[in-house]
């Protein structure tokens, strides 16, 4: 079975899945629309928006306001792999917002979280 391209999945697919890990860990949908908009620029209601429109997820990283210059301070694994040793720039952004959403569903104050 081929794999499938995350940059091609929908937002509106993804996003909700991202808020449900973290709100399984005690965490908030606010939470994570910090993480989320510090990382992208957008603000919690254009997430809103894009949600619920057809924007794919590579789109929705491509079109951002402004990624945080800081974002490649973010390090650590996400799914065995180290996100600083990303070459692809937006894979690496996408797997920032999963390390960002990972470490608030493992209970870091955003704080400690956001660099």
């Amino acid at each position: 079975m081929p794999r499938t391209d995350v940059t091609q999945m929908a937002f509106g697919k993804i996003y909700p899945l991202l808020v449900a890990k973290a709100e399984k860990k005690g965490r908030t949908r606010q939470e994570v629309d910090r993480v989320t908009g510090w990382l992208t620029g957008y603000a919690p209601e254009t997430l809103a928006q894009l949600e619920a429109s057809d924007i794919t997820y590579g789109d929705f990283f491509r079109n951002a306001p402004e990624i945080h210059p800081d974002f490649t301070k973010i390090t650590g694994k996400i799914c065995g792999i180290r996100v600083e040793e990303i070459p692809d720039s937006l894979m690496r952004q996408i797997r920032c917002l999963d390390k960002l959403v990972d470490d608030l569903a493992k209970g870091k104050p955003l704080e400690k979280i956001l660099p």
